[in-house]
């Protein structure tokens, strides 16, 4: 979602429904919480889910997409830790080896 805009109004500005951004709002919270995020809280309005398919529909979206979101940065952030551990591991063991191979 662009610049300093709320994803609210992001989506209203595009011309979504209210109520597919109210439930896209409590999703995105309830997948941010299904993916391990502290901040993440699970949010849905049950009786509105069951008789709106517009926020139902919405509530879907926002789950999928922010619960995908929130895998992929901590799989971008997991995958760099293991690339600079990687290389901090091979440093070691060469300095390991020299200095078993010639010790003081």
């Amino acid at each position: 979602m662009a610049g300093c805009a709320s994803t609210r109004d992001t989506l209203l500005a595009q011309g979504y429904p209210m109520a597919f951004v109210d439930g896209f709002e409590a999703g995105c919270s309830s997948g941010r919480q299904a993916a391990g995020v502290i901040t993440g809280e699970f949010r849905k309005d049950v009786p509105r889910y069951l008789k709106d398919a517009t926020y139902a529909e919405g509530w879907s979206d926002g789950f999928r997409q922010c619960q995908a979101q929130v895998q992929s940065e901590e799989r971008r952030h997991h995958e760099a830790r293991l690339q600079d551990g990687g290389d901090d591991w091979e440093r070691n063991r060469g300095t390991a080896m020299g200095r078993a191979l010639h010790p003081d």
